[in-house]
């Protein structure tokens, strides 16, 4: 997810009540639920589409969410003994916790990837002992219904704080109405994977949810040879002779995709990332790897490797 969602979750847990557990306990949740995407420092150094094989990773994995807690209560302690030390520490401020902070930064932490495994572009849960993707095909990557509510929610909590009220009720509304919205999405998700096309060539269907409009879908139908066709805007079965989108594409067996591979990384990382990859033939002797979750016009060319001309051939 976005990270103004990350932090937005964040800062309702500290505010439904646990940010009196101890001083700079607002920092430790909304920096922890944020923490993980450390790993975005790697298009510093990664070129192209390097990025798809790192993201989203190592950081995500079960050790980096012990480690990274461990690193951000460390420096929000000496942080606070450093104010401390110049007479510079708030008077106002609780006294400061390691072992609070440590929790409330795995908490905050622990969000990260749950959060992450909710949309089409996947995680790497178990990273470093396992490589293997997950998808929750939930919620699209910023959902602006889960912003109005926990935007909202924060904004009434601090104000009521401020006056004196009952500031956590707000904040734990937020969370559990946020959680039945993610459900309700998730079987949206799941009834909408159901659909199959009459043709019955198609061995996957990827729901994948879409801006804005929550109660619909786009379903990528997968054949095994790689080749897709897209339903944007699927809003059940009630939908009028739904729209379907085939790509002009080519079986992924027309091109030597591993010896690509070997010698281009950024072919490498695509491969090694994509869940529906298919290659288009986009003139002649032009070929382009993409992959079928995000081919609307505002992402398709960001997901996408150029292959060389004599990497595919139609067989004679």
């Amino acid at each position: 997810m976005d990270n103004l969602t990350h932090s937005l979750v964040g800062a309702l847990i500290g505010q439904a009540g646990l940010k009196k557990k101890t001083g700079l306990a607002m920092p430790a949740l909304i920096i922890g639920a944020n923490l993980p995407d450390v790993d975005a420092a790697c298009l510093f150094w990664l070129d192209g589409q390097e990025h798809l094989g790192f993201r989203r990773g190592i950081t995500h994995g079960p050790p980096a969410l012990v480690l990274l807690p461990l690193v951000l209560a460390a420096l929000l302690y000496g942080y606070d003994r450093w104010q401390a030390k110049r007479g510079k520490r708030p008077e106002g401020r609780l006294p400061v916790s390691f072992k609070w902070l440590f929790l409330l930064s795995f908490l905050g932490c622990l969000t990260h990837p749950a959060l992450d495994w909710l949309n089409v572009y996947g995680i790497r849960l178990l990273e470093p002992f396992s490589s293997e993707w997950f998808h929750g095909d939930t919620l699209f990557i910023i959902d602006l219904w889960l912003w109005a509510v926990m935007g909202f929610a924060t904004w009434f909590s601090l104000r009521r704080e401020r006056r004196g009220s009952d500031w956590t009720r707000p904040a734990r509304l937020a969370l559990l109405a946020s959680a039945f919205y993610i459900l309700a999405n998730g079987l949206i998700t799941r009834d909408a994977e159901r659909m199959t096309l009459n043709d019955g060539q198609y061995s996957e269907t990827i729901a994948s949810p879409v801006p804005f409009a929550f109660w619909q879908r786009e379903l990528i139908f997968v054949q095994a040879d790689g080749r897709p066709a897209i339903m944007p805007g699927y809003a059940g079965p009630s939908n009028d002779s739904p729209k379907i989108v085939k790509p002009w594409s080519i079986p992924l067996s027309f091109c030597r995709l591993d010896a690509v591979a070997a010698v281009d990384p950024e072919a490498r990382a695509f491969l090694f990332w994509s869940r529906a990859p298919f290659i288009e033939k986009i003139g002649e002797g032009m070929f382009v790897l993409r992959d079928a979750r995000f081919y609307d016009p505002l992402a398709r060319d960001r997901f996408s490797v150029a292959l060389p001309a004599s990497a595919c051939a139609f067989p004679k």
